[in-house]
């Protein structure tokens, strides 16, 4: 082994060197607070007044723009580098703080942990090598055996060193940061009991219009009441008024017809006998089917999109439908069972997406846009691109969804910024979202404030007409709970009023329910209330509701025990990657952080005569 061990040293030096290069960046090359060599290599901001390392930044972006090519199999639109390279901006100011954080709290790394971590803990990287493999298994007395050889030269040695210096005070930060958290025994056992118990009811929506007929009256002293009370419901976000141009990303035809052609084939192929949860599996565009070989499980009539309920509820048992196109793409589906209320099927999902072909045109468009806006002006811009032109557009901070855009919080944080500089500036620079790219040119700009009550009052009174037929409604309800209790039954009660039993479930307390919501008043009671018996009027978002739990299936306390542990690792594991992302935007927050990447990256070559 020994001799395979020196001939392979100069691969094992390869891997490791390459695994170290970002340290190499941060620990040898620099201090990666910047103190000793931000002189030498120039900085692109502060944190709490140390600089952010130019050098470090440089290899952080590299890494995301080399990876973000790979993924995309190309080349990349100008917006998406944009945001590697502040992705690439945040990763070394958090480097930075953790230097700080670290450097405040005197964490710091001896020989001997050093020494006791390369023996015990290798680097990810040694952990592949085939070189310390038995049976396919990291074997680590392998590893042990290759530290104490000769084979293990002194540069290597040095990387390891240098890696376990870096990583070892780390580790020490997040385990000062993560030490009070901890689940109970309890907490697990609630947890499993939500994720595994099942309650099946049935329930009254009550018909607010039915219940509650007639006008009612609203007086103003009641309106201002209201206003005074609720002053936190009357603060606005900024809002900016602008004309916008819209280039669509939506699919052409002709990649609406790539995945219909490309759907029948599959068709084609489980009808010759190819077995349909493998191409689920390889195929869906579904991420929450695909991995399960498409099953969907069961779900009830009217739960899914139109087109595919009324195939799922009309196509014979086992067979395999005709493409069926929905706005999520086109569909095959398989009916496993059915009910006359119930489906389970499974289906695959082919998503009609734009071409690279067509994803290249849109970019250099937009590319187009962008130059035009910026020389001849919004208008004359959409018009040579083809894009969408409306004017007087408002965007609300509070709600900045568009139609066809998406989210247009990019332009309110643009137009707020320019307001506030006083730039003059009236056009933005190009914006990208799922569904588009845009460019606003800004009319108006109102920073936040409160509604005044004069404004407000018309909307008041709507939303007090709306709670006093709820609260009218609510006595009707009660009104029918008693006459159960006292005898009749919920199917009698319902009937005279109107209104219809129905039944949802089974379900569990955490998932969530088309008809009644998730982890809500409904929930609550259809879990607590006595199985038969009738809930109080229970208030959801989607309405009021009468429950009566007809079955419920308990928690298996014997195969909670067997998972306990398991269990107790994965919530610690997800508590505490979300205490340190807790803590981490706090210290981030508190930072005193400069950002002059625009001032050095853009800024005029120096020349010298």
């Amino acid at each position: 082994m020994m001799q395979d061990l020196r001939e392979n040293t100069k691969i094992i030096m390869i891997l490791v060197a390459l695994s170290f290069v970002g340290l190499m960046v941060f620990e040898w090359g620099m201090d990666i607070s910047g103190r000793s060599v931000g002189v030498q290599t120039g900085s692109l901001g502060q944190v709490n007044g140390d600089p952010v390392p130019y050098q470090a930044y440089m290899f952080a972006y590299q890494n995301l723009y080399d990876q973000a090519r790979q993924e995309a199999g190309g080349s990349l639109p100008r917006a998406r580098i944009k945001e590697i390279e502040d992705a690439a901006f945040n990763e070394v100011v958090t480097q930075v703080l953790l230097q700080q954080e670290m450097d405040r709290r005197g964490i710091v790394v001896t020989d001997a942990e050093i020494r006791q971590a390369a023996r015990w803990s290798p680097h990810p990287t040694l952990m592949q090598n085939e070189l310390f493999m038995t049976d396919g298994r990291f074997d680590i007395q392998k590893y042990q055996e290759f530290l104490a050889s000769p084979a293990a030269n002194e540069q290597l040695l040095l990387q390891l060193e240098q890696y376990y210096r870096g990583a070892i005070p780390r580790t020490k930060l997040m385990r000062q940061v993560t030490a009070g958290t901890y689940i109970t025994d309890s907490e697990l056992w609630q947890a499993y009991k939500d994720r595994t118990e099942t309650a099946t009811v049935d329930y009254v929506l009550l018909n607010v219009a039915q219940l509650a007929p007639g006008d009612v009256t609203v007086t103003e002293s009641e309106i201002e009441e209201y206003y005074d009370a609720n002053e936190e419901e009357f603060e606005r976000g900024a809002s900016a008024r602008v004309t916008i141009a819209v280039l669509p990303k939506a699919p052409s035809a002709a990649d609406s017809a790539a995945a219909l052609a490309k759907v029948r084939e599959l068709r084609a192929e489980i009808l010759a006998g190819a077995d349909f949860a493998e191409v689920a599996a390889r195929e869906s565009d579904d991420p929450g089917s695909s991995a399960q070989g498409g099953d969907l499980g069961t779900f009830t009539r009217g739960q899914m999109v139109p087109a595919f309920d009324e195939v799922a509820f009309s196509l014979p048992i086992g067979e395999i439908s005709e493409p069926i196109a929905t706005p999520f793409g086109y569909h095959l589906i398989q009916v496993q069972e059915r009910t006359e209320d119930e489906a389970t099927a499974r289906h695959i999902l082919i998503a009609v997406e734009p071409s690279e072909e067509g994803l290249d045109r849109r970019y250099a468009l937009a590319d187009s846009l962008e130059s035009l806006a910026m020389s001849a002006g919004l208008p004359r811009a959409a018009q040579a691109t083809g894009a969408r032109l409306q004017r007087a557009v408002t965007i609300n901070e509070d709600a900045a969804f568009i139609p066809g855009v998406g989210s247009a919080l990019e332009a309110i944080e643009w137009a707020e910024e320019e307001t506030e500089l006083e730039t003059g500036v009236k056009v933005s620079p190009l914006f990208e979202t799922p569904q588009a790219f845009y460019i606003v040119e800004l009319e108006s700009f109102t920073p936040a404030g409160t509604v005044s009550l004069e404004d407000a009052t018309e909307q008041i009174r709507r939303d007090l007409i709306v709670q006093k037929k709820r609260d009218q409604a609510r006595e009707a309800g009660m009104a029918m709970v008693a006459e159960v209790r006292a005898g009749k039954t919920l199917e009698q009660v319902a009937e005279a009023q109107g209104l219809e039993v129905r039944s949802a479930g089974p379900f569990t307390r955490i998932a969530f329910n088309p008809t009644l919501g998730q982890a809500n008043a409904a929930i609550g009671s259809a879990f607590g209330v006595p199985i038969g018996s009738v809930s109080d009027v229970v208030e959801t978002s989607a309405g009021l509701f009468i429950i009566r739990p007809t079955a419920r299936e308990e928690a298996d306390r014997a195969a909670w025990e067997a998972q306990k542990e398991a269990q107790r690792m994965n919530t610690m594991v997800q508590l505490r990657q979300q205490e340190i992302a807790r803590w981490l935007r706090d210290l981030r927050r508190e930072a005193d952080i400069v950002d002059q990447r625009d001032e050095v990256l853009n800024a005029p070559p120096v020349t010298t005569t």
